[in-house]
């Protein structure tokens, strides 16, 4: 059983998770960041390695993103601040990449590294779920890790059964199909494909992620879901108000 399996058995609705991109605002604000979200009752933290041509992620985060890289951040850097603080933070960690990152590290040496981390859980949403199935699944295996598919309002039902059956912790269900960032407030349409999802009584844990933004937000998709993700409006927290008031921050969505 996985940190995230675990979670799931003591807690599974309104379950609060928060992204941040490793290196931003500053190189060594990752623990700092993590041990913070926390301290302030986040149930688990969504780690972003910085990528140079992200695919899924909306102006915020692709800025966290190159800052970080102007700050000098990479992957050995953040494995050892992950491994730095390891034995202190309980919290469960999942790692937020791209697959080419995971290709140019090395698969091995990644995995290995995760493992090292404490990190039991990775999204990789450009992962093609055949190549999953046919090399990543045995190799994620190995080293105890679960990998996290996404689903959008196009999805067929037919790939979300498949998703559900391979899953192992969560499915990340993207609210809207469009690249992260807050949107406003929550559509009747995205709501009507909330409720479709949520009446297919799939197995696993549902997580909304993409426009999950503020305390209204995240309440709403919680009648759907078991939680919800909050990455580019604590981007933004993060670059306005920094790293010392990130009580503030969590405060306003779960208070």
């Amino acid at each position: 059983m996985n940190s995230l399996q675990e979670l799931f058995q003591k807690k599974n609705k309104n379950l609060c998770s928060v992204f941040f991109t490793a290196g931003f605002p500053q190189l060594n604000d990752t623990t700092t960041i993590i041990k913070s979200l926390e301290a302030n009752n986040v149930d688990f933290i969504e780690v972003g390695l910085p990528y140079s041509d992200p695919l899924a992620d909306g102006p915020t985060i692709q800025h966290s993103s190159q800052v970080a890289l102007n700050n000098g951040i990479n992957l050995d850097i953040i494995f050892d601040q992950l491994k730095s603080i390891k034995d202190e933070v309980n919290t469960p960690l999942v790692l937020m990449g791209y697959l080419n990152q995971v290709l140019k590290y090395g698969e091995e040496r990644f995995c290995e590294q995760c493992v090292a981390c404490g990190i039991d859980t990775v999204i990789l949403p450009d992962l093609p779920m055949l190549e999953y199935e046919n090399h990543y699944k045995e190799l994620f295996a190995k080293y105890g890790l679960s990998n996290v598919f996404l689903i959008t309002p196009q999805t067929s039902e037919e790939r979300i059964r498949k998703i559900d059956l391979l899953t192992e912790s969560f499915i990340y269900v993207v609210a809207s199909a469009s690249i992260t960032g807050a949107k406003g407030e929550i559509s009747q349409g995205q709501i009507d494909y909330f409720e479709r999802i949520k009446a297919m009584n799939l197995k696993s844990k549902l997580i909304v992620g993409f426009g999950i933004s503020n305390k209204t937000t995240f309440n709403t998709v919680c009648e759907y879901a078991n939680g919800a993700i909050i990455g580019s409006a604590f981007i933004r927290f993060l670059e306005s108000k920094g790293v010392e008031k990130i009580d503030e921050f969590v405060a306003e969505i779960l208070h």
